[in-house]
């Protein structure tokens, strides 16, 4: 431990008891054996809980999907990038000389990974209030500032985005059924991304509404099961 960790603590405002745990948070596994994926593993998870228990309280009024949505966004790879450069982690965080080299300090994935490996060190060294006040310090004021409506676009845009973010192929859309006359039909469709064994279906006046509600409801779905796993 020297200066740059001890600033780290200041910007975090949390000491840690045992400093090991805040080098491990920062150790890559190119560095060596000692690294943060353990503790990545269980902050991604402390991270989800206190996430959800802010947006609990900021959105009463919301439904699940609502809230989901929102965590889903602050919780993304970008948005803990965003935080990690913010609190400074490339200058202190552990590669191999290689690794170093080639940018992996400036990295989104390494440094979201660290962001989620510092908030589990601090679940470890001081418990979930301590963990919790963390969080609090790094989302709170911008749950307190934003609205659901603030977090929306239309489905297909946002599903997209989705599976892009995770290197999957784009949907893909069928016509399952045609209802009614040719002047008010009704349009069922089905949206599915085959790789995930995923598919949902909506209804709509014309193809694109029913696209766009075939999109929200596998969208919501693909959102739960990722909740589920945390």
């Amino acid at each position: 431990m020297d200066t740059r960790h001890d600033a780290l603590q200041q910007r975090l405002d949390y000491r840690f008891r045992r400093p090991d745990l805040l080098l491990r948070a920062l150790t890559h596994r190119s560095f060596g054996a000692e690294h943060n994926e353990r503790l990545e593993f269980l902050g991604d998870a402390v991270l989800n809980l206190a996430v959800s228990r802010l947006l609990f309280d900021r959105f009463g009024g919301s439904d699940e999907g609502d809230m989901t949505r929102v965590r889903a966004h602050l919780v993304r790879e970008d948005s803990l990038h965003k935080l990690a450069v913010v609190l400074r982690l490339p200058e202190v965080l552990r590669l191999s000389e290689g690794e170093a080299r080639g940018g992996g300090a400036q990295r989104a994935s390494i440094l979201a990974d660290a962001m989620e490996a510092v908030i589990g060190a601090v679940y470890i060294d001081g418990g979930d209030e301590a963990a919790h006040a963390l969080v609090t310090r790094l989302f709170g004021e911008i749950i307190a500032s934003t609205s659901v409506d603030s977090w929306r676009k239309d489905a297909k845009t946002e599903l997209q985005e989705w599976l892009q973010a995770r290197r999957h192929a784009v949907p893909a859309y069928r016509i399952v059924a045609t209802r009614g006359q040719a002047h008010a039909q009704t349009f069922e469709v089905e949206a599915s991304v085959p790789a995930l064994e995923r598919s949902a279906r909506g209804e709509g006046k014309s193809r694109r509404a029913a696209e766009q509600e075939a999109a929200q409801a596998l969208l919501d779905q693909l959102l739960r099961a990722e909740g589920g796993r945390g």
